[in-house]
């Protein structure tokens, strides 16, 4: 089976509905280039002060979700909504949730991110996710015509287990939608993908935020889709666009009979 998939690029701020609105925008972009699945990048919806997080976030039900689910259905396409914040009933702290819909805009798989990205780069960028966010604690696929899907959010790109047991659950195509800072996007962000489509040979699909935001510092971009043998198929430039490019699970499948390392797997790790 082959089809073609997109990946949005954002810059998304503090105004919800003006996020929407170019998100709304993007997947009808996607869409009439031909896509059947359609991924937004993290935090697609709001990015803001975090002292205003528990206004913006909302539930599975509210209002980024009922969009991109009548999407879906209006479009007859898959639609991943890159991530959301999701509020938690009796908590402070939000998750950080993706959402893989379906053409009908039924909730496919629900997944909330489990490596939250605290770091300090003196000097650069200092990020306490862990400051506003719960860490979610389980792996999710789901098995859609458009083959198996695997959900994943941002930093945990650098966290190799994951895909694995993402790829020993039967994920074909991995989604990576991501807000990566600036200095470590330029150092790491198109080895880890490539490395994650290579040794994994599943396709990877990576919406990203890109340009400044409202933290004070860059994000990356350069949204890509990326084949089992580590092409880089198709890469955005530093504008908010939508890229497009073919997955073909059939050759996603004669990648791994022919080259067979994940029946070739030995450590007990490597199938937990």
């Amino acid at each position: 089976m082959t089809y073609l998939a997109a990946a949005i690029q954002m810059n998304a701020g503090p105004d919800k509905p003006a996020n929407l609105e170019r998100a709304e925008r993007l997947v009808r972009v996607g869409a009439a280039r031909g896509a059947n699945l359609i991924a937004l990048p993290e935090v697609f919806n709001w990015r803001g002060k975090r002292n205003e997080q528990a206004a913006a976030a909302e539930s599975l039900d509210g209002e980024s979700l009922t969009l991109m689910a009548r999407l879906a259905r209006e479009l007859n396409v898959h639609i991943v909504a890159g991530s959301i914040t999701e509020h938690v009933a009796g908590e402070s702290r939000c998750y950080n949730t993706s959402v893989l819909l379906s053409p009908d805009g039924a909730q496919l798989a629900v997944y909330r991110k489990i490596h939250l990205f605290d770091i300090d780069l003196p000097g650069r960028v200092t990020v306490k996710e862990s400051d506003t966010k719960l860490a979610g604690i389980d792996v999710v696929t789901a098995t859609t015509p458009a083959g198996a899907i695997g959900l994943s959010i941002c930093y945990d790109l650098r966290f190799p287990e994951l895909y694995r047991r993402l790829t020993f659950a039967g994920a074909q195509v991995i989604i990576v939608p991501s807000a990566f800072t600036f200095p470590t996007g330029e150092a790491h962000w198109e080895p880890l993908l490539r490395a994650r489509a290579i040794e994994n040979q599943a396709y990877v699909i990576a919406p990203a935020q890109f340009g400044p935001n409202i933290y004070g510092y860059s994000d990356y971009g350069n949204s890509m889709i990326v084949d089992p043998w580590g092409r880089v198929l198709a890469r955005a430039p530093d504008q908010e666009g939508v890229v497009v490019a073919p997955i073909d699970l059939k050759y996603q499948h004669r990648v791994r009979r022919e080259l067979p390392a994940l029946r070739h797997a030995r450590l007990l790790a490597d199938r937990e």
